[in-house]
Protein backbone atom coordinates (compact mmCIF):
# COMPACT_ATOMS: atom_id res chain seq x y z
CA UNK A 1 0.00 0.00 0.00
CA UNK A 2 1.19 3.36 -1.19
CA UNK A 3 1.16 5.86 1.94
CA UNK A 4 -0.73 9.13 1.15
CA UNK A 5 0.46 12.29 3.64
CA UNK A 6 -1.22 15.66 3.23
CA UNK A 7 0.98 18.52 2.76
CA UNK A 8 -0.01 20.63 5.12
CA UNK A 9 -1.40 18.92 8.66
CA UNK A 10 -5.24 19.42 8.89
CA UNK A 11 -6.32 22.51 11.54
CA UNK A 12 -9.34 22.55 13.58
CA UNK A 13 -11.93 24.71 12.05
CA UNK A 14 -12.88 27.96 13.75
CA UNK A 15 -15.64 27.89 16.46
CA UNK A 16 -16.88 31.25 15.56
CA UNK A 17 -17.05 33.50 12.34
CA UNK A 18 -17.54 37.52 11.33
CA UNK A 19 -19.76 37.52 8.27
CA UNK A 20 -18.96 41.26 6.81
CA UNK A 21 -21.94 42.23 4.73
CA UNK A 22 -21.14 43.94 1.52
CA UNK A 23 -24.92 43.70 -0.01
CA UNK A 24 -25.72 47.21 0.12
CA UNK A 25 -22.44 48.65 -1.03
CA UNK A 26 -20.73 46.09 -3.04
CA UNK A 27 -23.89 44.20 -4.08
CA UNK A 28 -25.77 47.02 -5.37
CA UNK A 29 -23.28 49.07 -7.09
CA UNK A 30 -23.36 47.42 -10.29
CA UNK A 31 -27.13 47.18 -10.61
CA UNK A 32 -28.78 48.75 -13.50
CA UNK A 33 -31.77 49.39 -11.81
CA UNK A 34 -31.52 52.73 -9.38
CA UNK A 35 -32.82 51.81 -6.10
CA UNK A 36 -34.71 54.25 -4.05
CA UNK A 37 -32.12 56.07 -1.08
CA UNK A 38 -35.53 54.53 1.01
CA UNK A 39 -35.49 50.88 -0.26
CA UNK A 40 -31.45 50.95 0.31
CA UNK A 41 -32.32 52.17 3.83
CA UNK A 42 -34.37 49.75 4.99
CA UNK A 43 -31.89 47.09 3.28
CA UNK A 44 -29.29 47.96 5.39
CA UNK A 45 -31.97 47.68 8.40
CA UNK A 46 -33.52 44.41 7.54
CA UNK A 47 -29.59 42.94 7.31
CA UNK A 48 -28.77 44.37 10.85
CA UNK A 49 -32.01 43.05 12.31
CA UNK A 50 -31.11 39.49 11.08
CA UNK A 51 -28.00 39.68 12.89
CA UNK A 52 -25.27 40.31 10.31
CA UNK A 53 -22.77 42.01 13.20
CA UNK A 54 -21.43 44.08 9.87
CA UNK A 55 -22.86 45.86 6.82
CA UNK A 56 -21.23 48.26 4.78
CA UNK A 57 -23.53 50.81 4.04
CA UNK A 58 -22.51 52.86 0.65
CA UNK A 59 -19.63 54.52 -0.86
CA UNK A 60 -18.48 57.98 -1.15
CA UNK A 61 -16.93 57.48 -4.71
CA UNK A 62 -17.79 60.06 -6.89
CA UNK A 63 -21.53 59.36 -8.97
CA UNK A 64 -19.74 60.00 -12.81
CA UNK A 65 -18.01 56.11 -11.88
CA UNK A 66 -20.86 54.81 -9.65
CA UNK A 67 -23.92 56.43 -10.13
CA UNK A 68 -26.40 53.60 -8.30
CA UNK A 69 -24.58 55.14 -5.05
CA UNK A 70 -24.64 58.81 -6.03
CA UNK A 71 -27.14 59.13 -2.58
CA UNK A 72 -24.45 57.86 -0.09
CA UNK A 73 -24.90 60.85 1.81
CA UNK A 74 -28.30 61.40 1.99
CA UNK A 75 -28.55 57.25 2.88
CA UNK A 76 -26.52 58.10 5.83
CA UNK A 77 -28.77 61.04 6.87
CA UNK A 78 -31.41 58.79 6.85
CA UNK A 79 -30.01 56.13 8.69
CA UNK A 80 -29.34 58.58 11.35
CA UNK A 81 -27.02 57.76 14.33
CA UNK A 82 -27.05 54.12 14.01
CA UNK A 83 -25.95 54.88 10.23
CA UNK A 84 -22.48 56.11 11.57
CA UNK A 85 -21.38 52.38 13.02
CA UNK A 86 -21.73 51.35 9.49
CA UNK A 87 -18.29 50.81 7.42
CA UNK A 88 -18.31 53.23 4.13
CA UNK A 89 -16.21 52.80 1.35
CA UNK A 90 -13.70 55.93 0.40
CA UNK A 91 -11.93 56.07 -3.09
CA UNK A 92 -9.72 59.09 -0.98
CA UNK A 93 -9.20 62.59 0.75
CA UNK A 94 -12.40 64.09 -0.67
CA UNK A 95 -14.20 60.96 0.10
CA UNK A 96 -13.11 61.10 3.43
CA UNK A 97 -14.32 64.63 4.34
CA UNK A 98 -17.43 63.54 3.27
CA UNK A 99 -17.33 60.50 5.80
CA UNK A 100 -15.93 63.03 8.33
CA UNK A 101 -18.80 65.28 8.10
CA UNK A 102 -21.19 62.90 8.32
CA UNK A 103 -19.48 61.89 11.92
CA UNK A 104 -18.82 58.17 10.45
CA UNK A 105 -16.63 55.62 12.41
CA UNK A 106 -15.88 52.92 10.56
CA UNK A 107 -13.94 53.63 6.53
CA UNK A 108 -12.58 51.15 3.79
CA UNK A 109 -10.22 52.05 0.98
CA UNK A 110 -10.12 49.87 -1.70
CA UNK A 111 -6.54 49.27 -3.56
CA UNK A 112 -5.35 47.02 -6.47
CA UNK A 113 -2.90 44.36 -6.66
CA UNK A 114 -2.52 44.25 -10.29
CA UNK A 115 -1.47 47.59 -12.39
CA UNK A 116 -3.75 47.58 -14.92
CA UNK A 117 -6.48 47.51 -12.49
CA UNK A 118 -4.82 50.26 -10.72
CA UNK A 119 -4.86 52.50 -13.48
CA UNK A 120 -8.55 51.00 -14.91
CA UNK A 121 -9.94 51.62 -11.46
CA UNK A 122 -8.02 54.28 -9.73
CA UNK A 123 -6.53 56.10 -12.65
CA UNK A 124 -3.24 55.28 -10.50
CA UNK A 125 -0.25 53.26 -11.13
CA UNK A 126 0.08 50.30 -8.88
CA UNK A 127 2.78 52.19 -6.77
CA UNK A 128 0.58 55.62 -7.16
CA UNK A 129 -2.13 54.10 -5.18
CA UNK A 130 -0.12 53.85 -2.02
CA UNK A 131 0.40 57.92 -2.12
CA UNK A 132 -3.26 58.81 -2.51
CA UNK A 133 -4.15 56.50 0.70
CA UNK A 134 -1.40 57.34 2.55
CA UNK A 135 -3.01 60.43 3.58
CA UNK A 136 -6.46 59.01 3.63
CA UNK A 137 -5.64 56.72 6.08
CA UNK A 138 -3.59 59.05 8.53
CA UNK A 139 -6.13 61.64 8.73
CA UNK A 140 -8.89 58.76 9.34
CA UNK A 141 -6.50 57.25 12.07
CA UNK A 142 -5.79 60.99 13.91
CA UNK A 143 -9.77 61.36 13.95
CA UNK A 144 -9.90 58.52 15.53
CA UNK A 145 -12.03 56.10 12.75
CA UNK A 146 -11.11 52.44 11.84
CA UNK A 147 -9.96 51.52 8.30
CA UNK A 148 -10.41 49.11 6.51
CA UNK A 149 -8.21 47.57 3.41
CA UNK A 150 -9.53 45.93 0.22
CA UNK A 151 -7.06 44.45 -2.13
CA UNK A 152 -8.77 43.50 -5.57
CA UNK A 153 -7.51 40.98 -7.93
CA UNK A 154 -5.53 38.48 -5.58
CA UNK A 155 -6.14 35.85 -7.35
CA UNK A 156 -6.43 36.72 -11.11
CA UNK A 157 -6.87 40.12 -13.48
CA UNK A 158 -9.21 39.59 -16.57
CA UNK A 159 -5.98 41.57 -18.72
CA UNK A 160 -2.86 40.36 -17.17
CA UNK A 161 -4.10 36.90 -16.02
CA UNK A 162 -2.83 35.17 -12.88
CA UNK A 163 -1.99 36.98 -10.13
CA UNK A 164 2.07 36.28 -8.49
CA UNK A 165 1.26 35.23 -5.01
CA UNK A 166 4.32 37.25 -3.58
CA UNK A 167 2.95 40.31 -5.81
CA UNK A 168 -0.16 40.27 -3.87
CA UNK A 169 1.17 39.75 -0.27
CA UNK A 170 3.73 42.64 -1.18
CA UNK A 171 0.84 45.41 -2.45
CA UNK A 172 -1.68 43.90 0.73
CA UNK A 173 1.04 44.41 3.19
CA UNK A 174 2.01 47.84 2.10
CA UNK A 175 -2.16 48.37 2.34
CA UNK A 176 -2.20 47.36 5.43
CA UNK A 177 0.67 49.03 6.81
CA UNK A 178 -0.61 51.83 6.03
CA UNK A 179 -2.96 51.85 9.39
CA UNK A 180 -5.68 49.65 8.49
CA UNK A 181 -7.16 46.92 10.57
CA UNK A 182 -7.90 44.55 8.31
CA UNK A 183 -7.10 43.64 4.98
CA UNK A 184 -10.14 41.68 2.91
CA UNK A 185 -8.42 39.88 0.10
CA UNK A 186 -10.47 39.84 -3.25
CA UNK A 187 -11.21 37.20 -5.92
CA UNK A 188 -12.82 40.16 -7.90
CA UNK A 189 -13.13 38.11 -11.18
CA UNK A 190 -14.14 34.98 -8.89
CA UNK A 191 -11.05 32.73 -10.40
CA UNK A 192 -9.66 31.50 -7.03
CA UNK A 193 -9.61 28.25 -6.08
CA UNK A 194 -9.34 26.01 -2.84
CA UNK A 195 -5.69 25.26 -3.58
CA UNK A 196 -4.95 28.89 -4.51
CA UNK A 197 -6.59 30.06 -1.23
CA UNK A 198 -4.36 27.88 1.13
CA UNK A 199 -1.21 29.34 -0.71
CA UNK A 200 -2.02 32.75 -0.44
CA UNK A 201 -3.19 32.77 3.27
CA UNK A 202 0.01 30.86 4.17
CA UNK A 203 2.23 33.28 2.35
CA UNK A 204 0.69 36.49 4.08
CA UNK A 205 1.08 34.40 7.81
CA UNK A 206 4.47 33.78 6.37
CA UNK A 207 5.04 37.05 5.80
CA UNK A 208 4.17 38.36 9.41
CA UNK A 209 0.27 38.88 9.40
CA UNK A 210 -2.24 37.03 11.43
CA UNK A 211 -5.41 35.07 10.35
CA UNK A 212 -7.14 37.24 12.41
CA UNK A 213 -5.92 40.57 10.13
CA UNK A 214 -6.71 38.82 7.36
CA UNK A 215 -10.68 38.62 5.26
CA UNK A 216 -11.42 36.74 2.78
CA UNK A 217 -13.74 38.26 -0.21
CA UNK A 218 -14.78 35.81 -3.17
CA UNK A 219 -16.79 35.89 -6.24
CA UNK A 220 -18.55 32.78 -7.90
CA UNK A 221 -17.89 33.20 -11.31
CA UNK A 222 -16.75 29.55 -11.60
CA UNK A 223 -18.98 28.24 -8.42
CA UNK A 224 -15.85 28.42 -6.55
CA UNK A 225 -17.17 30.71 -3.89
CA UNK A 226 -17.86 28.18 -1.02
CA UNK A 227 -15.26 25.97 -1.75
CA UNK A 228 -12.72 28.41 -1.37
CA UNK A 229 -14.62 29.87 1.96
CA UNK A 230 -14.15 26.29 3.28
CA UNK A 231 -10.33 26.30 2.41
CA UNK A 232 -9.85 29.56 3.93
CA UNK A 233 -11.77 28.27 7.19
CA UNK A 234 -9.44 25.34 7.40
CA UNK A 235 -6.29 27.83 7.35
CA UNK A 236 -7.84 29.58 10.17
CA UNK A 237 -9.60 32.45 8.62
CA UNK A 238 -12.65 34.06 10.67
CA UNK A 239 -13.88 36.73 8.39
CA UNK A 240 -16.13 36.43 5.30
CA UNK A 241 -17.27 38.96 3.20
CA UNK A 242 -20.62 38.16 1.73
CA UNK A 243 -23.41 39.95 0.11
CA UNK A 244 -27.16 38.74 0.86
CA UNK A 245 -28.74 37.17 -2.25
CA UNK A 246 -25.30 37.07 -4.01
CA UNK A 247 -25.78 40.42 -5.28
CA UNK A 248 -22.61 42.17 -6.70
CA UNK A 249 -19.66 42.58 -9.39
CA UNK A 250 -17.25 44.84 -10.03
CA UNK A 251 -17.91 47.74 -12.28
CA UNK A 252 -14.64 47.90 -13.69
CA UNK A 253 -14.19 44.05 -14.07
CA UNK A 254 -16.86 42.93 -17.17
CA UNK A 255 -15.99 39.16 -15.94
CA UNK A 256 -16.61 39.63 -12.22
CA UNK A 257 -20.37 38.22 -11.60
CA UNK A 258 -22.02 38.12 -8.02
CA UNK A 259 -20.35 37.77 -4.84
CA UNK A 260 -20.46 34.79 -2.39
CA UNK A 261 -24.04 35.17 -1.22
CA UNK A 262 -24.60 35.54 2.66
CA UNK A 263 -27.65 32.92 2.50
CA UNK A 264 -25.10 30.25 1.02
CA UNK A 265 -22.33 30.99 3.41
CA UNK A 266 -25.08 30.80 6.71
CA UNK A 267 -25.97 27.38 5.42
CA UNK A 268 -22.26 26.17 5.14
CA UNK A 269 -21.61 27.63 8.12
CA UNK A 270 -24.60 25.98 10.16
CA UNK A 271 -24.00 22.58 8.58
CA UNK A 272 -20.11 23.02 10.29
CA UNK A 273 -21.35 23.93 13.65
CA UNK A 274 -19.65 27.49 13.23
CA UNK A 275 -21.47 30.41 14.94
CA UNK A 276 -22.50 32.81 13.09
CA UNK A 277 -25.24 34.65 14.98
CA UNK A 278 -27.14 35.04 11.55
CA UNK A 279 -30.94 34.46 10.93
CA UNK A 280 -30.97 32.85 8.14
CA UNK A 281 -35.00 33.12 7.03
CA UNK A 282 -34.90 36.95 7.75
CA UNK A 283 -31.87 37.15 5.37
CA UNK A 284 -33.82 35.17 2.71
CA UNK A 285 -36.88 37.31 2.95
CA UNK A 286 -34.58 40.35 2.78
CA UNK A 287 -33.12 39.03 -0.27
CA UNK A 288 -36.03 38.08 -2.15
CA UNK A 289 -37.67 41.98 -0.89
CA UNK A 290 -35.02 43.64 -2.80
CA UNK A 291 -35.10 41.22 -5.47
CA UNK A 292 -38.40 42.38 -6.06
CA UNK A 293 -37.50 45.88 -6.47
CA UNK A 294 -34.16 44.70 -8.81
CA UNK A 295 -37.03 43.03 -11.25
CA UNK A 296 -34.89 39.61 -10.77
CA UNK A 297 -34.76 36.73 -9.12
CA UNK A 298 -31.40 36.03 -6.51
CA UNK A 299 -28.94 34.23 -7.81
CA UNK A 300 -28.16 32.53 -4.40
CA UNK A 301 -28.87 28.74 -4.34
CA UNK A 302 -29.68 28.78 -0.79
CA UNK A 303 -32.67 31.80 -1.28
CA UNK A 304 -33.90 29.79 -4.10
CA UNK A 305 -33.92 27.00 -2.39
CA UNK A 306 -36.27 28.59 0.46
CA UNK A 307 -38.18 30.91 -0.86
CA UNK A 308 -39.17 28.70 -4.27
Amino acid sequence: MVEVRAERASKPLPSSVTIYEVGPRDGLQNEKAVVATEDKAEFVRRLVTAGLPVVEATSFVHPKWVPQLADAADLMTMLGEEGRAHPVLVPNERGLDRALELGMKHIAIFGSATETFAQKNLNRSLDEQFAMFEPTVARARAAGLDVRAYVSMCFGDPWEGAVPVDQVVSVGKRLFDLGASELSLGDTIGVGTAGHVKDLVHAFVGAGMRTDQLAMHFHDTYGQALANAFSALQEGITTFDASAGGLGGCPYAKSATGNLATEDLVWMLTGLGIEHGVDLDAVVETSVWMAGRLGRPSPSAVVRALAG
